[in-house]
């Protein structure tokens, strides 16, 4: 299996393809990551250095893969955060560049916009390009709550509201949709729900919420591993189980270590066989 992963990047820590690319690597699949910046360290430290790339950029690299022949072989574009709406543009060029390579290849969108702690982090213009243009080319889209929230324009305070709000934002065009934490009024204060959408039918799965602290990344490392285990089963719900058993595995050994950054490698059995596993319920 072969995923290109277009997605921020860190030296120190885990975000972005830093988050995404081991975990799929582990698992066995051949990645190629294209960085849409190079940062020291994630920004929410209050410093950083590095750049960002423009779009140009990306499609530059993007192109060099193609000239190699290698299109035809990929399963998956995969994208996280976009630092820009040209970036986001040179996102759906690729996607569409290997579609034409590969029809079954699928498009899975992290729609990076922000979350309930923080509100829209995103540069001005990314959440409206999101819903207008990167949602509708989807397969699979991997919103937080707050996410779903904004892009659907309803609350989701409810496990019916949420179901609704995520039937919503698939008609726009995503088949599969993951909503990876959620806590609605049914969602007991010391757990954290995930929800996954297919077919007409949707899954819960619930894990016990964990005494963390603010870590940066868990978004972008369960949308890469559900995308592997929904290419190698297409199921929305077997996906699910196994995605959730993973990230609450490295989220518990985080948790446990008191660390600030994602503990991606020392937790890396987390991915290959997790520890604890979790049902999965028609809801």
């Amino acid at each position: 299996m072969k995923v290109l992963s277009i997605q921020s990047h860190v030296a120190y820590g885990h975000v972005g393809n830093s988050s995404a690319v081991f975990p799929m690597q582990r698992l066995g699949v051949e990645v190629w990551p294209v960085h849409t910046v190079q940062f020291s360290n994630h920004t929410g430290y209050g410093q950083w250095r590095g750049r960002v790339f423009d779009g140009p950029a990306v499609e530059e690299v993007v192109q060099g893969v193609a000239e190699r022949g290698a299109l035809k072989d990929c399963d998956a574009v995969l994208s996280g955060y976009m630092g820009s709406a040209d970036i986001g543009t040179a996102i759906l060029r690729t996607v569409a560049a290997v579609r034409a390579a590969n029809r079954e290849a699928l498009y899975c969108c992290d729609p990076v916009i922000g979350d309930t702690y923080s509100g829209v982090y995103v540069r001005p213009g990314i959440a409206d390009f999101m819903r207008a243009q990167a949602v509708p080319a989807a397969d699979i889209l991997t919103p937080n709550q707050f996410e779903l929230d904004l892009i659907s324009g309803a609350p989701s305070d409810t496990l019916e509201a949420a179901k609704a709000a995520a039937a919503s934002v698939m008609a726009l065009g995503p088949r599969v949709l993951l909503v990876t934490s959620l806590a609605t009024a049914e969602t007991p204060p010391d757990a954290i729900d995930m929800l996954a959408a297919g077919d007409g039918s949707f899954w819960r799965v619930r894990t016990p919420r964990l005494d963390l602290k603010a870590v940066s990344g868990a978004g972008d490392a369960v949308a890469a591993l559900y995308l592997v285990h929904y290419l190698r089963t297409r199921s929305a719900a077997l996906a699910l189980g196994m995605a959730a058993a993973s990230i609450h595995g490295l989220l518990r050994k985080t948790a446990e270590a008191g660390s600030e950054e994602l503990l991606t490698v020392a937790a890396q059995e987390e991915f290959v066989a997790p520890s604890l596993a979790f049902p999965v319920e028609v809801v």
